[in-house]
């Protein structure tokens, strides 16, 4: 262990202080494990498809704050859209939004996560939200809006403090935000806390619907990150009878790995008929009871329609952007089938904690969610990683630190 005399006088005086009473220590503690730089640095998004390594100083921590030396990131979807239109306008911007580290520094006012679980220098954590002045935001009442009534760490615009996403080696959590000690979770699933919260979310809106129970036959159409999450939710579940839908063989075949009993390539079906008569002979002649789509397709959103039967249920989470109008046949599609609707965008702060058991259980059950990281760059090779992720040459891309 590298210590030297600044760590040992800092930690003798904190445990003097403790002994006098309790007294809180003076100014925020760091690590003993090493120093922390003077600097940090951020890959900041300075213009349209080009990140920039800065390196800035390195701000105080607060007493309401926490520093975290960032372990990884994802790439989402989100970030790739920013990064090729700037459609937040944001720019200059330091993103990334999926990401995980370990607490090197905080202040003495922080005590508890946001699940009432202690912290403690050295604690792995992620981030979900930052407050805004906004009851309806809870941890506990389901019946409250989801997160996009907040703000999220590496969608904020650009401050003095810099630090403000996960694409960095440092990010500094402010007082207001939430946060979560997931220390007993591996980096791997650590990165995947994020997407696989958005399905979360999108199986609990399916569930106030009364459709989607335990003997379900559900269809999944769309089998990039989001899809897959979403059928290893499924099968957590119990539920067993799933069709995936794609047009890549590729994406099928993990999709199967992930839990689906049958899949269907789109490509190989001419027509929405012959596409549909495809997924009902993939549930034995019977057509779904539940579909959720998970593309960003108008086209995949007016077909899917026809993959569900009369009375049953439909979940549709793929637009996260507007991704244009889908024609769809109101008598025929909604009102003669009597199809329940839901809409599903992004989650609540308890869906974040309910994530932390799914991982927990899928993984316990042999689904290779790790496979879905398929590829990981330096912090210094972002600008590549984000042109794999608009090829779709993988699957989750991550920006990991060494």
């Amino acid at each position: 262990m590298n210590m030297n005399a600044a760590n040992i006088e800092e930690i003798v005086k904190q445990i003097l202080a403790n002994m006098q009473g309790g007294a809180p220590a003076a100014a925020p503690v760091a690590t003993p494990a090493g120093e922390i730089p003077k600097t940090a640095k951020v890959a900041m998004l300075t213009q349209l498809e080009k990140f920039e390594i800065k390196e800035y100083p390195m701000p105080e921590v607060g007493d309401d704050d926490i520093l975290v030396k960032v372990e990884g990131c994802g790439v989402c979807g989100t970030d790739a859209h920013e990064f090729k239109r700037d459609p937040f306008s944001l720019i200059p911007v330091a993103l990334g939004h999926e990401g995980t580290g370990e607490i090197v520094k905080m202040g003495k006012n922080v005590k508890k996560d946001s699940a009432g679980k202690p912290l403690a220098i050295g604690d792995k954590v992620v981030t979900c939200m930052i407050f805004k002045d906004n009851p309806d935001i809870t941890m506990f009442d389901l019946n409250k809006q989801n997160v996009g009534g907040a703000d999220v760490y590496g969608l904020l615009p650009d401050d003095d403090i810099h630090l403000n996403g996960w694409f960095s080696d440092y990010i500094l959590v402010r007082g207001g935000s939430t946060v979560f000690n997931v220390s007993d979770l591996d980096l791997d699933s650590r990165i995947l806390i994020e997407p696989c919260a958005v399905l979360i979310h999108a199986v609990e809106r399916a569930k106030t619907t009364g459709i989607l129970r335990f003997n379900s036959r559900v269809v999944v159409q769309g089998c990039g990150p989001i899809g897959l999450i979403c059928i290893a939710v499924l099968r957590t579940m119990g539920i067993e009878n799933i069709v995936a839908v794609d047009g890549e063989d590729k994406r099928l075949a993990f999709a199967k790995e992930m839990g689906a009993t049958k899949s269907v390539n789109f490509k190989n079906h001419k027509g929405i008929e012959a596409l549909a008569e495809g997924v009902k002979d993939a549930f034995g002649g019977y057509l779904a009871d539940f579909a959720f789509q998970c593309t960003g397709s108008p086209v995949a959103h007016a077909n899917i329609y026809k993959f569900i039967r009369n009375g049953g249920g439909l979940c549709e989470l793929g637009f996260f952007i507007n991704g244009g109008d889908a024609t769809i046949n109101p008598h025929f599609d909604i009102c003669s089938k009597e199809i329940t609707t839901v809409g599903s965008w992004v989650y609540t702060l308890r869906d974040y904690a309910t994530t932390f058991d799914f991982l927990k259980r899928a993984k316990g059950i042999g689904l290779p969610m790790e496979k879905l990281i398929t590829h990981k760059f330096p912090l210094e090779e972002i600008n590549e990683a984000l042109a794999v992720n608009l090829k779709m040459e993988g699957l989750k891309i991550a920006i990991v630190n060494n």
